[in-house]
């Protein structure tokens, strides 16, 4: 579950900004099908990527985080 909460959070965040998957990929020196992979929650991303995708999407790690936690309760509640 947290894998796609990850990944739903990084696309709302990238789609806000109004950047492209590829801009993305780029900020953060990786392939943009490992951007997708993300997205889609079929890859988790280290903590370190975690971090590189935070600079690349100009937030704080710790916010990242809140916003991956409140979807997390969220879906907690409904199960």
């Amino acid at each position: 579950m947290i894998k796609q909460i990850i990944g739903k959070t990084v696309k709302a965040i990238r789609i806000k900004q109004g950047l492209s998957q590829e801009d993305l990929a780029h900020e953060c020196n990786v392939d943009r099908s490992y951007i997708s992979m993300i997205e889609v929650g079929r890859n988790e991303p280290s903590v370190k990527k975690i971090f590189d995708l935070c600079k690349g999407l100009k937030i704080k790690p710790s916010d990242f985080f809140k916003m991956v936690e409140v979807e997390y309760e969220k879906a907690r509640e409904n199960e």
